[in-house]
Parts: C-alpha cells; structure tokens; sequence
C-alpha cells in the first residue's frame, strides 16, 4: 500500500506528483484542481505524505507505511496543516493564523505543509492576506491550494502556483476503491460509482447506507409526478425537507456534542446561569454552528439537485440516441417513456434551470424554498 492507492483515475496526476516528491519540479506553492468528487484533497494529502515521507531512498517517498506518512494521512502530523472550513467562508483571522504558521520552520520534518482544502471559499481581500507569503515563502514551507478550477482562485494567486488538473475518474474505478478500502459488495459499488457519477465521497456515503440510496432514487423520480403547478410546489417543499433533514441529522449530535465539550473545558457550572465570559464563548460557538449548519443545508441541496440534473440528464441522453451509459440504469424503462413526450430542446431548458437553481442556492443569500419552487415551475 502507497499514499497514491486511493487516487483511482488519475495515472497523470499521480505521475507529476512522484517526480515532485522525488526532487524533480517541487516548488513552493501548488493549485490542485477538479471538479467535485475528484480527489483533489486527497491527491494534496498523498503529496503532502510523500513529501515527508521518512523513506530516505527517493524512489520509495510516500510508502504509506512510515510514522510519517500514516501521521499525515490521519492529519495528525505537526508540520502538517490542513485547513477546510465548514462555514461559508474561511475568515481573514483564519488566513491571518495560516500565515503565521507558515513562518515557522518545520519542527520534525522536511517540509512545513499547508493544505488549504477550500481555497474557493476566501474572499479576495482574504486571499491577499496569502499573497505575500506565497510569493515570498520561507524556505521549507509549501502550499497546497485546493478548488474547483483555476477561475476560482485570484490571478495573482494561481499565477504563482504550479497546477495540478484532476479529472472525474471512471465509475468502474471508483468502484474498485469501495470493494479494495472499503469492503463493499462489487455490485453495490458499481451501482453507488454510478449514481454519483464517479464523485468518490458521495459514492462512498451511497454504498454504505442504504436510506441515502433510497432518498436519491425518491430525489430522481420526481420528474416522474410533475403534473401541474400544486405538484412543482409540493415537489419543491420535498426536495428542501430531504436536504434539510440530512443536513441536520448529522449536525445535531455533533453541535451537542460540541457545547457538553467547550463547558466541560471551561469549568461551567452543572447548572445555574452561566458567567458572562463562559456565555460569550458559548455564544461564539452557536454562532458559528449556525453558519456550519447553513453550508451543510446549502451543500446538501446543491446535493440533491446535481442528482435531479441527472435524471434529465439520461433522458437527454436516449433523446439523442443512448450514445453512453446512463446514470440511472434501473428507470431505464420510466426514463425512455418520459423522454418521448418531449423533445431535445426542452429537456436541455430544464437542466439549465435546475443549474441556475444551484447557482443561486450557493452564490446568493435567496431563500432556499423560492428558488427550488421557481426551479421546479420550470420543470412542468
């Protein structure tokens, strides 16, 4: 086993990034690009094991099996930070903080690594807080920036960081990860590979829980009922329910979870009102739980529409002549019934207003219920 094992798909990637960890190419600063699902944290952490890696033979950087690398892929290394935010931004003080540890030179290892998983999320004046010290970094500190494509990252940012492009790999890959690290069954992998359209994480939740299968299939039928406008609305309230209610289902243990934890910390009292410094950080906390909680809602639903798109997606796909596979193989009967009442064109206006929906749910602050409700009036 290697750190490069779970990088399934990506032979080019895995290829620059070797040769880097073997001296040939490294720089100070890398942008790992993707679309979601394609591996870009996880091709970040192997390099940022490799780099470290305690093998003193080069060829071999990035075992996976020194101190070193299994440190940095449990994240648990010093010199290692991996930066990803739950919110719906990563804040100044955040990129502040981040540059001041890339000041320190490594304490134990080669290099002092910084992983920031969703460099999309700064805002520009955010990002020019990095700007300096990705232009003038210390000597053994690297950068790794991670986000969907070059476009979100500032100019100035990218241009002084060397680009590492993955792809969406192909679902019999991925499927090959879940049987290998996973133990699932081959032909509950291909079936999980397929409906998440090879998106590694989303594929991984689908194999393993059986409810989030059954809630994507209820998601893709309901094209299927679309009858008039009372059937858009009640379409809509539904879609935001089941988002909502997955979103929630894993944060609400966890925010407990979180506030028993900072009390005990604090020295609380068991019961009775609370200090004000105490309720100030309790505050702080619920605050920034409500701010985790509208990004988990808000990526939860861009969740569920992407799987919506793919429903017309395969009905395009049999309107033009079933030239690839379909996402949804078992509605192929459904899915071949619904496309011979309507034509190319339209199907491709419903997709389009399903993207804008997406668009507007995580871009703007629209309510999330009138923007699937507009969306779904245009699905009729």
């Amino acid at each position: 086993m290697t750190v490069w094992d779970d990088l399934q798909g990506q032979p080019a990637v895995v290829a620059q990034l070797r040769q880097a960890a073997q001296g040939e190419g490294l720089t100070h600063a890398w942008l790992f690009t993707g679309p979601p699902g394609s591996g870009r944290s996880n091709a970040a952490k192997a390099f940022a094991a490799a780099l470290n890696c305690d093998q003193e033979d080069v060829t071999r950087r990035g075992c996976g099996e020194c101190a070193a690398c299994l440190t940095i892929l449990g994240e648990t290394h010093s010199d290692v930070a991996f930066v990803r935010t739950e919110k719906v931004t990563i804040t100044i003080d955040e990129a502040r903080e981040l540059v001041s540890t890339a000041g320190n030179r490594p304490s134990s290892a080669r290099w002092r690594i910084i992983v920031v998983e969703d460099a999309d999320r700064m805002a520009e004046r955010t990002t020019n807080v990095l700007l300096k010290a990705i232009e003038e970094p210390t000597p053994r500190t690297v950068w790794m920036l991670c986000a969907p494509s070059p476009a979100d990252v500032l100019v100035t940012i990218r241009s002084r960081c060397r680009a590492v492009a993955l792809r969406l790999p192909p679902p019999a890959d991925v499927a090959a990860l879940l049987v290998k690290r996973d133990g699932v069954e081959q032909a509950v992998a291909e079936r999980a590979a397929r409906a998440a359209q090879s998106h590694v994480g989303i594929a991984r939740r689908l194999a393993r829980d059986p409810e989030a299968r059954e809630r994507r299939l209820e998601t893709v039928r309901f094209p299927l009922g679309l009858r008039g406008v009372t059937a858009a609305v009640l379409m809509a309230e539904k879609l935001v329910k089941i988002a909502t209610e997955e979103a929630n289902s894993s944060n609400d243990e966890r925010d407990a979870a979180e506030k028993i934890a900072l009390l005990a910390t604090l020295g609380a009292p068991e019961s009775g009102t609370l200090p004000p410094a105490i309720r100030a950080q309790v505050k702080q906390l619920e605050d920034d739980q409500k701010r985790r909680a509208k990004r988990s809602v808000t990526d939860s639903l861009d969740r569920t529409l992407t799987d919506l798109l793919s429903f017309y997606r395969d009905v395009l796909i049999i309107q033009m002549g079933n030239a690839v596979e379909l996402v949804n193989v078992e509605l192929r009967g459904e899915l071949e019934e619904f496309a011979r009442h309507s034509g190319a064109e339209t199907t491709l206006a419903r997709m389009d207003a399903i993207n804008k929906a997406r668009t507007r749910i995580t871009t703007t602050n629209v309510a999330p219920l009138l923007a699937i409700e507009s969306m779904a009036s245009s699905l009729i």
